[in-house]
Formats: C-alpha cells, sequence, structure tokens
C-alpha cells in the first residue's frame, strides 16, 4: 500500500508556516516543522553571482517545467558523497507527486539535450513559493535552476520564496533569516493573492530579467 499525506491536510499547513520533513530515508513517520528563524531567498533583491550568470548566460542546457517532476525528486531524494543522508522517504516522494499531479508542486528542470543533470522543486501556493530541494549532475545546474526560478518568480509578481531552513550556499545570492513572527506576516500578507505559474518560460525573457537585476544591483 502506497503511503501520503492527504494532500488537504499538507497545504493548509504551509498556509499556516508549516512543512513536513522525515527523519531519514527509511522512516514511516512525517514530521511537521515551524523553526523559529526562516531563511528567506529575495526575489526583487535577489543578488547573482557575476561569474555565475556569465556561465548562465553562454550555456547551451534547456529549461523546462514541470515535465519530469518524479525524477527531479527522485534525484533530490538519492544519497551521495554530498548528501549522507536524506529527509525525504517514501511517503514524501509520493505525496510530492500527488501535490504535482494537482497543481501544487512544481519543478524547475535543466537538461542537455534530453537528459537532466539538475532540478528543484517546491510547493506554490498564493504569491509564495516554497522551495523544498534540489540536485546537480553537473557543475552548476541546480543554481541555474534557482535563477530560472527567480526570474520566473519576478516576472509573475510572487512575494515570497521560503527557503526553511539556513543555508550557507545560498548566502551569494543574498538569502537571510528572518523570525518566525515577521515571516508569518509575510505569509498571511501573500498566501490568499495569487499568482501564476506557468508550465513554459522563455529563456532569453529569464535572462533579460535577470540581467535588470545585476543592474540594479
Amino acid at each position: 500500500m502506497i503511503k501520503t499525506i492527504n494532500t488537504e491536510k499538507i497545504i493548509q499547513l504551509y498556509k499556516q508556516g508549516y512543512f513536513p520533513m522525515a527523519e531519514n530515508a527509511y522512516s514511516e513517520e512525517i514530521n511537521f516543522y515551524k523553526p523559529k528563524i526562516r531563511f528567506i531567498i529575495p526575489i526583487k533583491k535577489f543578488h547573482i553571482p557575476k561569474k555565475l550568470f556569465s556561465n548562465f548566460k553562454k550555456t547551451s542546457f534547456n529549461f523546462k517545467i514541470n515535465t519530469n517532476f518524479k525524477e527531479v525528486i527522485d534525484n533530490c531524494k538519492k544519497i551521495n558523497k554530498k548528501r549522507k543522508d536524506t529527509w525525504i522517504n517514501s511517503i514524501i516522494r509520493n505525496t510530492y507527486i500527488n501535490l504535482n499531479k494537482i497543481g501544487y508542486a512544481k519543478s524547475i528542470e535543466c537538461y542537455d539535450e534530453n537528459i537532466l543533470i539538475g532540478g528543484l522543486y517546491g510547493i506554490h501556493i498564493g504569491k509564495c513559493f516554497f522551495g523544498e530541494s534540489m540536485f546537480s549532475l553537473k557543475d552548476n545546474t541546480s543554481k541555474f535552476c534557482l535563477l530560472f526560478l527567480v526570474s520566473l518568480l519576478i516576472y509573475h509578481k510572487f512575494r515570497l520564496l521560503d527557503s526553511q531552513f539556513f543555508n550557507p550556499h545560498l548566502l551569494q545570492f543574498g538569502a537571510y533569516e528572518i523570525t518566525n513572527k515577521k515571516y508569518e506576516l509575510k505569509l498571511k500578507k501573500n498566501i490568499n493573492n495569487y499568482s501564476d505559474f506557468p508550465e513554459s518560460f522563455n529563456f532569453q525573457k529569464s535572462l533579460s530579467i535577470l540581467q535588470s537585476l545585476i543592474h540594479k544591483s
């Protein structure tokens, strides 16, 4: 029997500031967390490292949305040299696949020709995107997906990009910590309004939006 979390329940918990995690890949239980300190990636004031943007502009990789969500989450779930354990167990995996089917869970995917080499996924509710996990099979591909995501969020007027727990790798993008009290104010302000998350987004449009961020910084 395939175990999942009720999709209506999990969406309501996101709206209240919680998110789910398992203790490890083999756990049969799911815990919901609301940390006292949240880690936020700015959208309008997103910082783009110049070398990374230069590589992004020159890349021949293709970026797609929601074309292979299962493969994205399966790659995020894998244990490897960089990731010694994972909080994505089978219950989390199956639940988010269901959430993808009904339009809440989204993936950004990076392809070298037809081979998936990087990606990220998260939850879209209102004007908020809750980042869950990302992976790279080639240098910088998860970061490229983040750049692509942020340009999409800017264009469609999203207001909150939640990264949940502190991650030193995201500091280079201007990510910062806020108290849960401030987070809940941001959440309440934006969770019941709506921004579109399209099924496709033009790469040249992404570049143009990101270029304008660099000029502002």
